[in-house]
């Protein structure tokens, strides 16, 4: 009896959980939003602002595209006063800059040429010329581990097609009162190549994004000055009243750097650091010249000691020429 009450006390139990349950929710509180930003704007908007602003992104002007590496320039150079032309003889050294080629194209600005050929072989090459650039086919392909030199015999007539604010002429060469025809004028010839016009003088990859080191020789009358980038390695006097400068610069830079300049002038040399430092002046400023470029050395050793960096070149000459364009 005792087994039965408590088996049907247990059933009962059992059945009262199984009823049904109500389930309740906590309250959840409301989100309050608050506005931080106290700061109101009453002033009206300036007529300047109401219309809406026009904006074009300014033209892009990437870096010039390189299928040739020019690697090195000789240039073997006279010049013919009376007609204003630069007779010259080039040879380019170059390769590949990555892909394959069978063609060099180079900037020549209103040139005549009398001979194109590879530099160790007397066969012409084929070329198009338009007046400003000119395309040479090569005799067959070549990949960028090979290296060829091209020999340029050509006459330039540098002209002049325009300018710019910073730099009046693009003519890259001048010819200053080359036949004397203005009394009390020294005539000379020097060049300004930035940024491309010293294609009007040379044939080139005249582009800033080029790099190769130089060699120029300059046969000028032996009782003129020149001067060059780089080092004079070697002067000859060749017998018929004329000389042969040979300028030599190892380092790489760029086809607008190249210069020459050739005068009477008087040179005036200095040193800093071992290296040598010259004044090109007209012969009546030459007691005067340091005291015309007093500081150089001093601007040399400045620069060095502010960006920590010795100035890199073999010498730092200056010179003064006539009717200069820029500047």
């Amino acid at each position: 009896m005792k087994r039965f009450l408590l088996f049907a006390l247990t059933v009962g139990l059992l059945t009262a959980c199984k009823g049904p349950q109500t389930l309740t929710t906590a309250p959840q509180p409301e989100t309050e939003y608050r506005e931080l930003d106290t700061m109101v704007i009453s002033a009206p908007k300036p007529e300047n602002l109401k219309t809406p602003e026009e904006f074009e992104l300014p033209p892009y002007n990437p870096s010039a595209r390189r299928t040739v590496d020019l690697l090195h320039t000789r240039l073997d150079l006279r010049f013919d006063w009376e007609k204003e032309q630069v007779l010259g003889k080039a040879t380019l050294t170059l390769r590949p800059y990555f892909y394959p080629i069978d063609r060099v194209t180079l900037d020549a600005k209103n040139f005549e040429f009398h001979a194109i050929r590879f530099a160790d072989r007397s066969e012409p090459l084929r070329y198009d010329y338009d007046g400003q650039q000119v395309t040479i086919f090569l005799d067959r392909t070549y990949t960028r581990n090979e290296e060829l030199s091209l020999f340029i015999d050509y006459t330039a007539s540098p002209s002049e097609t325009g300018g710019s604010t910073a730099i009046t002429s693009d003519k890259g060469l001048f010819f200053i009162n080359p036949r004397g025809e203005e009394p009390g004028k020294p005539r000379q010839i020097w060049t300004q190549g930035e940024t491309e016009h010293n294609s009007r003088w040379f044939p080139t990859i005249d582009k800033p994004n080029e790099r190769c080191t130089q060699e120029l020789l300059l046969t000028v009358a032996d009782t003129l000055e020149t001067l060059s980038n780089g080092l004079l390695v070697a002067s000859t006097r060749n017998g018929d009243g004329t000389r042969t400068d040979h300028w030599k610069l190892d380092q790489p830079h760029a086809p607008y750097l190249f210069m020459i300049a050739v005068g009477d002038y008087a040179v005036v040399r200095d040193t800093w650091n071992g290296i040598p430092v010259e004044y090109y002046v007209e012969h009546e400023y030459e007691p005067y010249a340091r005291r015309i470029f007093p500081h150089t050395p001093e601007m040399l050793q400045f620069f060095s000691d502010k960006l920590d960096y010795p100035y890199p070149w073999p010498k730092y000459s200056q010179i003064v020429v006539r009717d200069y364009v820029s500047g």
